[in-house]
């Protein structure tokens, strides 16, 4: 019986579909920043110092290691299901691959932590063994969270997506209303907050699994209704939907392995500077290391709503690659680096007029700000949210090995560039190296990128 295909009739909803997965992402991680702000001010204002720096301690570390970890497999998932629907496919069996992949990750993490107990326990936590146990559980937690996070994406429930990080937020943050109006006290259980919020959001993923079972019991419904059609020879321009080489572990854990190296370089790029200052700073070095971060917050600040497109836009690229729709991809890449060009232009321009007055306001300190430089790491944020772009549709076409290459050489010469330049002034070399390496970055990417398209335009 002759099988209809969803690829025709969808085809309206992928040309608009990536604007407003943007658009609806873009809202609820908006507001999910400003609920995780609120949640930093609370605790702020209820805890101690150094109980408010552990807090904060415990909130990078564990978003450090869910990026790294788990990421790879939200993006592998995010991309499978996209193409495996856009080629009409059945089965489970690249869930269980990817699970399989994601269960190995946090076991991996539980093993190094649980080994490494005194010098996490003792040198970050000072001696607390329930922000210990509390990381522990929340990275394992988030293993979940992440894979729903991608199931969500790959089929296109962009509004259950955002409704999850914003589940994720709002939760965390009601721990710390709690000791703020006297419920409950003190630094845990603020702490226990992380380990609520990815858990109590995993309630918005069976609403997406109900209506994918749904949308699927339709189809087999339609196509059961069809009338037995004669085969017939293809046209000579139509796209070839056919499926990719079989997903088997081994595919699936090469492209999620290449996605891990990816996150490393990211938070090389973003961290090492900062890090690099602190330990070449001398007496001072603590001081201008927050100097530093607070200046590549500029760069560091767009890529959370940056997320929003990256979860959108891999999906959306993928189906139109499975369907031989070459000039929508291209025009959803270039529409998406027009945007970030136009972005980073205007923010060069307010950061050229009143940079330093703005960072002084924000940060106060005692540093001062020099315009060239905020210019300068605007120039290097725009350039990386294209790498950035461009990086989404190379995963898109499948190489994610490729990708990682360009990642690593570059963030290996930044990092070297930084180790070994004389100690003059700190900052100004990681602002002037971090918009180097991101236009070497983009550079590689954009290659890569072009030779792709080239290589296979529609089904790798």
């Amino acid at each position: 019986m002759a099988r209809a295909s969803g690829t025709a009739a969808e085809a309206p909803d992928r040309a608009g579909g990536y604007g407003r997965g943007a658009a609806v992402l873009s809202l609820g991680i908006g507001t999910t920043g400003l609920v995780t702000y609120t949640y930093f001010a609370l605790a702020s204002h209820v805890l101690s110092e150094a109980d408010y720096g552990r807090i904060t301690l415990l909130w990078s570390a564990t978003f450090v290691i869910v990026s790294v970890l788990y990421r790879p497999v939200e993006q592998l998932l995010s991309r499978t299901i996209a193409d495996r629907d856009a080629r009409g496919l059945p089965g489970a069996h690249h869930l269980r691959i990817a699970a399989l992949i994601q269960l190995g990750l946090a076991a991996a993490f539980a093993v190094g932590a649980l080994a490494l107990r005194g010098p996490i326990r003792d040198g970050l936590f000072a001696g607390s063994a329930a922000l210990y146990w509390i990381l522990i559980v929340t990275v394992l937690a988030y293993a979940a969270s992440y894979f729903g996070r991608g199931f969500l994406s790959g089929h296109h429930r962009f509004g259950l997506y955002g409704l999850l990080v914003l589940m994720e937020a709002t939760t965390r943050c009601l721990f710390a209303l709690a000791v703020a109006v006297g419920i409950s006290s003190g630094q845990t259980a603020v702490a226990l907050g992380m380990v609520a919020a990815p858990l109590v959001s995993l309630v918005v993923v069976p609403f997406g699994v109900r209506r994918r079972l749904r949308s699927g019991a339709r189809a087999e419904r339609a196509t059961a209704s069809l009338p037995e059609a004669p085969p017939r020879e293809p046209e000579p321009d139509a796209p070839r939907t056919g499926a990719e080489p079989e997903f088997t572990l081994a595919r699936g854990g090469s492209f999620a392995g290449g996605v891990l190296v990816v996150m490393l370089c990211e938070q090389t790029f973003l961290n090492a500077g900062p890090l690099l200052v602190k330990a070449t700073g001398g007496a001072a070095g603590a001081a201008l290391a927050g100097f530093t971060f607070n200046v590549l917050l500029i760069a560091r600040a767009p890529l959370q709503l940056f997320q929003a497109i990256q979860a959108s836009i891999l999906p959306n690229l993928t189906r139109m690659r499975a369907a031989g729709e070459d000039d929508p991809f291209k025009r959803s890449v270039n529409v998406t680096l027009a945007a970030i060009a136009a972005f980073a232009s205007v923010s060069a321009l307010v950061l050229l007029a009143i940079g330093p007055a703005l960072m002084d306001l924000l940060f106060g300190g005692d540093f001062e700000y020099g315009r060239g430089g905020l210019v300068l790491i605007t120039v290097g944020m725009g350039l990386y949210l294209a790498a950035a772009t461009l990086n989404q549709a190379i995963l898109a076409h499948g190489r994610a090995g490729a990708a990682a290459v360009c990642w690593a050489a570059t963030a290996a010469g930044f990092v070297t560039y930084l180790a070994l330049a004389r100690p003059d002034d700190r900052v100004l070399q990681v602002e002037a190296s971090f918009t180097a390496a991101a236009l070497v970055l983009t550079a590689l990417l954009f290659a890569l990128y072009r030779h792709s398209n080239r290589q296979n335009p529609s089904n790798g």
